[in-house]
């Protein structure tokens, strides 16, 4: 027989010795080759599934469909695939050529820009934080951004701590922020456990509730004691990320342009 629609025979009916097994698969797609770049992005499923701690080559062996030991012919070990995860994160990056006119605004833009890269994937900044990248893919990157501080004039003692200062920050930042995260995650999880019909837990206080608490907490305790904490009551706790992480690489820009000769490179205020 032909089917009509295609012009191709159909494939005839399980003969009655054949009926009780499984279908064959008819043309099924042959399976993609194992690649470096398919077992990083698997890593980066299990990562954001399970996290850093249930990350493990057994389990991006089984995202793929593979055993474990077929990984080994693409990544050596564990730490080899965390420094390729963590070098996959400054694909397509760039930093402009330096501009001694405006390094703050380029270094505001790197750090915005790595921040949001680290967000991208759960955990990454407790991977950024145990790798340094001096791979021979990122040291551009590095140089780079050296290169912003020693044209904007920066001694050289300065310029070589400062981005490791900046990047000890945007790690130390996401992290705080990933911890967060976790949180939610766990708390939703256990509400979704907890229902009982359509009842659902109550659910804990959120970031945002929280900062208000914090804040009307502050503003009760005795002036006479605490006066700092109550007159900065309506400003220690924000709700908004971005502009705790903009006013506190603010404050390491101006930290860093005090460092200037030329005076006129020192104000370039954003906040």
């Amino acid at each position: 027989m032909t089917d009509p629609a295609t012009g191709t025979p159909e494939p005839p009916p399980p003969s009655p010795w054949e009926r009780g097994r499984t279908a064959r698969a008819q043309g099924a797609p042959a399976r993609l080759p194992l690649s470096r770049d398919r077992v990083v992005d698997a890593a980066f499923t299990v990562l954001d599934r399970a996290g850093l701690d249930g990350l493990s080559m057994r389990q991006v062996a089984a995202e793929l469909g593979v055993s474990a030991s077929a990984l080994y012919a693409h990544v050596s070990s564990k730490d080899d695939l965390l420094e390729l995860m963590y070098a996959r994160l400054f694909d397509g990056f760039s930093i402009p050529s330096p501009d001694p006119a405006r390094w703050q605004e380029q270094v505001r833009d790197y750090a915005r820009s790595a921040r949001q890269r680290l967000l991208a994937h759960r955990d990454m900044a407790r991977i950024s934080m145990a790798h340094a990248p001096f791979t021979a893919e990122l040291l551009p990157h590095v140089e780079a951004v050296l290169a912003v501080f020693r044209v904007a004039g920066l001694p050289d003692r300065i310029a070589a701590r400062a981005g490791d200062i900046i990047s000890t920050y945007i790690d130390g930042f996401v992290l705080e922020e990933g911890l967060w995260r976790d949180r939610d995650r766990n708390r939703d999880r256990d509400r979704g456990a907890g229902r009982e019909g359509d009842d659902p837990s109550p659910a804990p206080s959120d970031r945002r509730e929280m900062a208000g608490e914090m804040q009307t907490y502050f503003a009760s305790l005795p002036a006479a004691e605490f006066p700092h904490l109550r007159a900065l009551s309506g400003l220690l706790m924000t709700d908004s990320s971005e502009e705790r992480f903009d006013v506190g690489l603010e404050i390491i820009l101006r930290g860093l342009a005090s460092y200037l000769p030329d005076p006129k490179r020192r104000q370039n205020p954003q906040v």
